[in-house]
Formats: structure tokens, sequence, C-alpha cells
């Protein structure tokens, strides 16, 4: 790379890290959107048109996450070494063919053989392809980037649950329909983005990576060496001989854990039925306000890690501890229990925002795609379980109060694990 090749590259205002930034909000907002944030609208029609338990469909859920965890270090490995255009390409066919296989499943255990479709393809998607691109093409805002991107899978889900609802009680069968557009909306609105405008590395493109040119070297050998310590860390199985990635990886499933809170929040408001019956009333917007401070927090997060680790951290641990005391005891006042939700939701956001950043952080990312997808697995791990964890607690005789206890658990667990993980590599480097 010129000195000249360089500066036409400022002069021109655009870099085509945006490119990859606006296919990374592609992946985000269709496959991770409609495999995860919409699956909760076809949980009543499907099982209702079966005549099964909720419990007997949304098992295909479980079997989503199993998929997800089981094919994570071949995905690793895949994206590793091969164009990331074929792997996430394939991604995509697989989340879409899961989604019209969906729309003709006659019976309950096709439906799991679909969700096995649809772990194996989401997965790369949830977990590694932002972070691993954005890792590729930024050596400056990647945390931003990484954080806004992330965001979209919530906003994906504001934007297509309502339309996928419509298409839902458009008939009796209006489920198989609201399947068939998702599965054609992400084979449509993907698969051009991970063909035509993925690349591996800003090289691919005779490019140095957004933020490397800024340096203004006058050589091509500085110019190289702006870029280096994007590339620099550890390999996986060194990383994987190391204490600091054992705490990561437990970080990443206890913080899982807490994440899943969300899912009990409208039921935390429910309970409150006969006492105050307004708050019950408001249970979906409970809901609601936790997954705009999901989607905000990601940002946030993400532009805070770009200045501090340990003040995204701290950040991120905090605003849980605060939303969760405030709905645990301040019920009654609705606009603070919208409060209390919305900043659960910034904590909730360090699930796929703080945990590749982190990772990033500790190992490098010179192998990064191996490491963080076996630091993932130990989280969807949890995430087959973490549902059904909570909801013995909340049936349990200490119900919510003990849900909230152990949610303050899970959160100071996470940050001594974040804490000892980069207090790690400081003493390493030290």
């Amino acid at each position: 790379m010129t000195q000249t090749q360089t500066k036409t590259q400022k002069a021109g205002g655009f870099h085509y890290a945006y490119a990859i930034v606006a296919a990374c909000i592609a992946m985000t907002c269709l496959p991770c959107a409609l495999v995860l944030s919409c699956a909760g609208i076809f949980f009543t029609p499907v099982s209702s048109f079966f005549g099964v338990p909720k419990a007997t469909f949304t098992l295909y859920f479980s079997i989503v996450n199993l998929a997800m965890m089981v094919t994570l270090p071949i995905w690793g490995k895949i994206m590793s070494k091969t164009d990331l255009r074929v792997s996430l390409s394939v991604a995509a066919v697989l989340c879409g063919a899961g989604l019209l296989g969906m729309s003709a499943c006659q019976a309950m255990w096709q439906f799991y053989v679909c969700g096995a479709v649809l772990g194996a393809g989401v997965a790369p998607f949830i977990y590694l392809a932002i972070p691993t691109l954005i890792n590729a093409w930024c050596v400056k805002r990647v945390g931003f980037f990484v954080g806004l991107c992330m965001a979209f899978t919530g906003i994906g889900g504001v934007i297509f649950n309502p339309v996928g609802t419509a298409l839902i009680n458009s008939g009796a069968e209006g489920w198989r329909t609201a399947y068939l557009v998702f599965g054609v909306i992400v084979l449509v609105g993907t698969l051009p983005f991970t063909l035509l405008v993925v690349r591996n590395h800003p090289a691919d493109k005779g490019l140095l990576p957004y933020g490397a040119d800024e340096a203004d070297a006058p050589s091509g050998e500085k110019d190289a060496e702006a870029a280096a310590p994007a590339q620099g860390g550890m390999s996986a199985p060194e990383a994987m001989r190391t204490p600091a990635f054992f705490a990561l990886a437990a970080f990443c499933g206890v913080i899982t854990l807490n994440q899943t809170i969300y899912q009990f929040l409208p039921s935390y408001a429910q309970s409150f039925g006969d006492s105050l019956p307004a708050v019950a009333a408001a249970s979906g917007v409970v809901a609601s306000a936790a997954m705009a401070g999901q989607a905000v927090g990601k940002v946030l997060l993400g532009a805070i890690n770009d200045k501090s680790v340990h003040l995204g951290v701290f950040l991120g641990i905090g605003a849980g501890a605060v939303g969760v005391t405030v709905m645990w005891l301040v019920p009654g006042v609705l606009p603070l229990l919208l409060a209390g939700a919305f900043l659960f939701g910034v904590v909730y956001a360090m699930t796929t925002v703080q945990t590749p950043l982190l990772v990033r952080t500790v190992f490098g990312s010179a192998d990064y795609a191996n490491i963080y997808s076996r630091v993932s697995m130990v989280g969807s791990l949890m995430g087959t379980v973490a549902a059904v964890f909570w909801g013995f607690v909340c049936d349990s005789a200490g119900g919510y109060p003990l849900m909230f206890i152990l949610g303050y658990a899970c959160m100071a667990v996470c940050l001594v694990l974040a804490l000892f993980s980069l207090r790690w590599k400081a003493r390493r480097e030290a």
C-alpha cells in the first residue's frame, strides 16, 4: 500500500469497512432476528394448531441452542481458513432453508430437524461473523461497530415481530405463511451481502484496515506496522491453556444465564395483577423497555469499550444491578419499573458485545474466530437450560425475589471473572 493510495482512500471519504458494517447489519437484522428474536410469536399458534403443549413445540428452540453449541467450533475453524463469502453464504442458506422447512412441517419431529438446521446456520451470525469481520477490517471504533451491528438483532425483532404477527393472524395456517416469508427474506436479503460484499481482509480490496491510515505513515512498511496490533495475539491452543480462557468461558455462560431473566419480566409484572393492575396490564411494555435497553446498550457499550474495556464492564454490570434494584423495590411506580427494565437491557447487551470485546482484548485477533467459538459454546450450552432454571426459581417458594437475588449473584460473578481475565492479560504483558 503506497502513501498515494492511502491518501486517496482518505480523500474519498469512504472506506470499504463501511460496506462490511452494512453487511454485518444485514446478518443480524435478518437471519439473527428472524430465527431468534422472532421465535416467540410462533409458540402459541403452532402449538395450538397441532394440539400440543407449548413445551413440546418449544423444544425445537432448545435444539437450536444445542446445534449452535455443537457447530460453533466447526464454524470457527472453517471461518479462520476459508473465504468468508462461501462459509457465511452457506450459513444464510441453512437459515433460509430451516425457516422454509418450518413452514412445511406436518409433525413435531420435523420441527426438531428444522431446529437443528436453524441452529447450525445462525451460529456463525450471532456469535462469530460480526466480531470477526469488524476485528479484521477496523483498528479503531471496533467496539462501536460491533455494538451497532449487534443492536440490530433487537431492532430486527422490533421490525419483523409485527410483520410476522400480522401474517400469522391472516388465516388458520398463517404461521406457515409467516415462516415462508421469513425464509425468503433471509435468503433474498442476506445472500447479496455475503456473496458480493463480504471480504476476509482489507488486503483483499487493496486497503488498510479502517483507521490504520490515520498515522500518515511515510512508507509501506510503517503502514503495515500500524495495522499489526489488530492482527496480533495468541493462537487458540495457547489461549485454551490459560486461566483467562476459562474465566471468559465462564463469563459467557453466567452472563447468558443472567440475560435470560429478561424472558420472565413480563411474568413478574403480571404477578401484580390483583394489587397493581396497571403494572400487570403493562407487562408487554416492560419487555419492550428491556429490548430498547438492549439495543441502546449494545451501541453504548461498544463505544465505551473503545475508550476503556474496564469501564465497559463496570457500566454494564452497574446498569444491570441498578435495574434489578429498581424493578424489585419499586415495582408499583410504572415509569420506574420501565426504567429498571431498560437498565437491565444494558447488562443483557453484554452477552453479545462485552464478551467478544473481552476475548479480543485479552487474546488479540490473530486466531479470534477459533478462540471465541469455543468461549461461545458455554453460552450456547447455558442457553439450552437457562429458561428452565429460571422457571423453577420463579415457581419456587423464593419466587421473583429469589430470581433477583440470583441475578445479583450472576452479575457479581461476571464482574469478578471479567476483571480477572483483564488482570491476567496485564500481568502477562508486564
